[in-house]
């Protein structure tokens, strides 16, 4: 483990590595930016603090620490005379204090209950994340209602051939949930196949899907197996299927009613057994009513429907995907898993992402890749979450119910209700102090409280 002593006596720095070095890696530096530098460039353990630096504060270095490295254990080290600043100290996020003339025995002993506290906390997040798991399936995450009856269809429907139609706004993850019930069920020794029914021209398309024979048209040099023959026992995920031409859906139409499917340029239909799962964002619903999807290929396609509800409807789920693409994009540009500041985590939880769960894996990847220190800080985060672009404001979050982040205080949670219910009510005091049930004076003492006496 890697022990930093912050002293600018150099006898004190000089006496303790020579007693720790035998069992921890020692670093020593003598002022806040030689602390930050050896910060920045070893991963640092634990760390032995003098309060009282010449020329700086301890106390505010001990700030700067935490800020930069949450979960750094760091010991103090004052005189006798300032044990109250110690234990002031310790509010601040400090382990413990040491006082001078220092007992290295003592240094010794509480340096390793320190580090094994550390040891013990990693353990508890490990565990912690094992009972996360129970909030995912499949590589989806989610602990909301709406996603647990996503999670209970998919346990449900694995293992029977029935089709499934995915729907839900793009970015809601519908090929993570098609590749789960492929996978978690029977068909997961079979191929599982994708295509993008709007990013293949038509003629292309038919071919992708069907297959061809040698010479059926301009540029067949080969004869070519189409996805369903490939997929034959496995499944077949038909990605935006409300983007496909009506002459093809006739033939889908006939693969599933008839079980064959008949190559281009061919005259001999072939027998597949393929299970398939398609996804739109559309109403497919409409698009029959305006004929551009076929009524009798819907009901085929839609046996089973599975609607994944977007981000903004299932808000509870956001601090579950922030830890889980922090840790890992973290992992992916092999930095320490980096941490939010309470600024950066409510510009997050309050944004409505019309991007949905890949709009908010883009962030994260933005943010770790372009943050200089282990705290992501609000300018680390891109313009349209600090803009609140998405439409997430405080009224909008009064219409849905408000999402409160974690380590608010009670009083911070007072003020942002009672500032969101003002807005709602479009800043008539009245109306608002008759929703929160407390008289007019009442609201107006509030208001003069957190907002420093702002009418």
């Amino acid at each position: 483990m890697n022990i930093l002593i912050i002293d600018d006596e150099r006898a004190i720095c000089s006496s303790l590595s020579f007693a720790l070095e035998d069992e921890y890696r020692v670093f020593t530096a003598s002022g806040p930016e030689e602390s930050l530098q050896v910060l920045d460039q070893e991963p640092i353990d634990g760390i032995l603090l003098d309060l009282n630096l010449r020329g700086a504060s301890g106390m505010e270095l001990l700030r700067q620490i935490k800020e930069k490295k949450p979960d750094v254990v760091i010991i103090m080290m004052t005189a006798y005379g300032s044990i109250e600043s110690s234990v002031e100290a310790m509010k601040a996020g400090a382990y413990h204090y040491l006082t001078k003339p220092l007992n290295l025995e003592e240094v010794k002993l509480l340096l390793g209950k320190a580090l094994a506290f550390q040891q013990l906390h990693q353990q508890v997040q490990v565990l912690s994340q094992a009972v996360r798991q129970q909030e995912t399936y499949a590589g989806i995450i989610g602990k909301s209602s709406a996603m647990q009856k996503v999670f209970q269809l998919i346990q449900k429907v694995k293992d029977i051939n029935s089709n499934v139609l995915i729907t839900g706004e793009s970015g809601t993850g519908k090929e993570l949930v098609a590749r789960a019930i492929h996978y978690q069920g029977e068909r997961q020794k079979g191929a599982f196949s994708v295509i993008n029914c709007a990013a293949i021209p038509e003629p292309l398309l038919e071919s992708e899907l069907f297959g061809h024979e040698k010479g059926a048209f301009t540029g067949a040099y080969a004869k070519q197996q189409g996805l369903f023959e490939r997929s034959d026992g496995g499944t077949i995920f038909l990605d935006e299927i409300g983007e496909m031409p009506l002459a093809l859906q006739a033939k889908i139409l006939r693969v599933i009613q008839e079980k064959v499917v008949t190559p281009i340029g061919s005259q001999q239909p072939k027998e597949v057994d393929v299970r398939i799962i398609s996804a739109t964002n559309r109403n497919l619903q409409e698009e029959v009513a305006k004929g551009n999807f076929r009524e009798d290929l819907y009901y085929r396609l839609n046996v089973i429907p599975i609607h994944l509800p977007p981000l903004r409807e299932r808000r509870e789920d956001v601090p579950l995907l922030v830890e889980h693409f922090l840790a890992l994009y973290s992992a992916n540009m092999g930095v320490r898993k980096k941490t939010f500041s309470p600024d950066a985590k409510r510009m997050l939880y309050h944004y409505a992402y019309p991007g949905n769960v890949r709009e908010l894996s883009n962030m994260l990847e933005y943010a770790v890749a372009l943050s200089e220190n282990e705290v992501i800080e609000p300018r680390d985060l891109p313009e349209a979450v600090r803009e609140n672009r998405s439409g997430g404001t405080v009224r909008e979050a009064a219409e849905r119910g408000l999402l409160l982040p974690e380590g608010l205080t009670l009083a911070e949670a007072e003020r942002m209700y009672i500032l969101y219910t003002l807005e709602k009510n479009g800043g008539h005091r009245l109306n608002t102090a008759r929703q929160l049930a407390i008289s007019e004076r009442g609201l107006r003492d509030k208001l003069k409280q957190y907002l420093r006496g702002a009418e």
